[in-house]
């Protein structure tokens, strides 16, 4: 792993999903990198051992798909860390494998209210915080499933588009106040988030992608800490790929 030494010295970040596998990366190189950083995550005895590993200055366990649960978070992260300049969501499920007219409605509404409605909350709760200090970057992890759609994943897949379109219309709302907001869309990565899917579904994922191979963590937390960086200073409403030549646009 390369670090940009200081990169983030002085600067204070939440990471949503912070207790395994990108988001738990994104937050040790932003550590490594002299940031601050608060965990969240509805694991709490994997978020306990993430935020020692990493350094973190607290751990909330909190279900984003609860909006006054991630208000409270956000006053109680405000209060550890002085002020927010970095919000990565990370966190997201991937629901049930079925085609569209047998998906289960239950898993429908829990992957849309973490994926696309949690990550509104933690969004709607960071952004004041930022205008406040006049500084921001925030990154949302979409997915090339929300561009593309992969078939038998249609809430995964409907809730990452909805990341897209929602990042494109606040980083245009916030452009000109000092808050930068873009979105990751990764191709499918080696991350605990797999065993939530049959190995059908990966070996289909991996057949979409170009350079044979799944992506790793590394490769995508490198560039969301470039999007979260001061570095990324003129790009805004956006989409960043890692994703092994999949997208197309």
């Amino acid at each position: 792993m390369t670090t940009y030494a200081g990169r983030f010295a002085g600067r204070a970040a939440i990471v949503t999903g912070g207790a395994s596998g990108l988001g738990r990366e994104v937050a040790r190189r932003i550590v490594a990198e002299g940031g601050s950083v608060v965990l969240w995550d509805l694991d709490e005895a994997a978020l306990d051992a993430a935020a020692s590993d990493v350094g973190a200055v607290q751990a909330v366990a909190v279900d984003i798909a609860d909006e006054d649960a991630v208000s409270r978070a956000a006053r109680a992260s405000l209060a550890a860390l002085g002020r927010i300049d970095v919000l990565v969501c990370s966190a997201g499920i991937t629901g049930a494998t079925a085609p569209a007219h047998e998906y289960p409605t239950d898993s429908w509404r829990r992957v849309i209210d973490i994926n696309l409605n949690g990550l509104f909350y933690c969004n709607r709760a960071v952004v004041p915080m930022m205008l406040a200090n006049g500084y921001g970057r925030i990154v949302n992890i979409a997915s090339v499933a929300g561009k593309e759609g992969n078939p038998n994943a249609s809430a995964y897949s409907a809730s990452k588009a909805g990341v897209i379109g929602f990042t494109k219309s606040l980083g245009k709302e916030l452009a000109a106040k000092g808050v930068i907001a873009n979105a990751l869309t990764p191709a499918t990565f080696e991350s605990p988030i797999l065993a939530q899917l049959p190995q059908s579904q990966v070996d289909y994922m991996r057949s979409k992608i170009p350079m044979g191979r799944l992506g790793e963590v590394a490769e995508s937390a490198a560039m969301v800490c470039f999007m979260a960086s001061e570095e990324c200073s003129f790009t805004t409403a956006s989409t960043f790929d890692t994703s092994g030549g999949r997208t197309t646009f």
